[in-house]
């Protein structure tokens, strides 16, 4: 039984919920709009600013569809209210980040050239220290995965911790050569 399917997801003011006859739902609300398609055998009722979703049999598959759903549609719900935010430090002499233009990101972390990258549609970038970078945005997917390209330009490193970390990580530190 999916005790995650199983719960219903609170729908906030100021959020609005489309669900059509091709399995596609729409969440749109103050940060943005995000569209998903699940599974033609799964149910999304929305009533009364509540979302429950049900499967019709017992089957494995039907039981992570059911759950996994749900999960996707809550975190569709929040994206679009809130916001997801990750926040990555930069440790290291002369290691920075600057915003280009809109859609540049530019890394200097210690390679002969500074590192661009484009940032997506639907993602803002903050920098308000050198060595600090805001990302954010509605889908929670995206901003995970543009922060996880942007901490794999220079990942930490154990022994003098320098490199690129998020904001809660703990980077398991290792001891230097010593002298005989």
């Amino acid at each position: 039984m999916s005790r995650i399917g199983n719960q219903s997801i609170k729908v906030p003011a100021g959020v609005t919920i489309d669900v059509d006859q091709n399995n596609q739902i729409t969440v749109k609300g103050p940060k943005g709009e995000l569209n998903f398609a699940f599974d033609k055998n799964i149910k999304v009722n929305v009533e009364n600013d509540e979302i429950s979703v049900t499967r019709p049999n017992d089957s494995l598959r039907m039981k992570a569809l059911h759950g996994t759903t749900r999960a996707l549609l809550n975190n569709m719900v929040i994206g679009v209210s809130e916001g997801y935010t990750k926040i990555l430090d930069i440790k290291g002499v002369g290691y920075r980040a600057q915003l280009k233009d809109p859609k540049t990101l530019v890394l200097n972390v210690g390679y002969s050239n500074p590192v661009e990258m484009e940032i997506p549609e639907g993602l803002t970038i903050e920098i308000p220290k050198n060595t600090e970078v805001h990302v954010k945005g509605a889908n929670k997917q995206m901003v995970g995965e543009f922060a996880a390209n942007i901490r794999k330009v220079r990942q930490p490193e154990p022994y003098l911790g320098k490199g690129i970390r998020y904001r809660d990580e703990h980077v398991r530190r290792k001891e230097g050569k010593t002298a005989k």
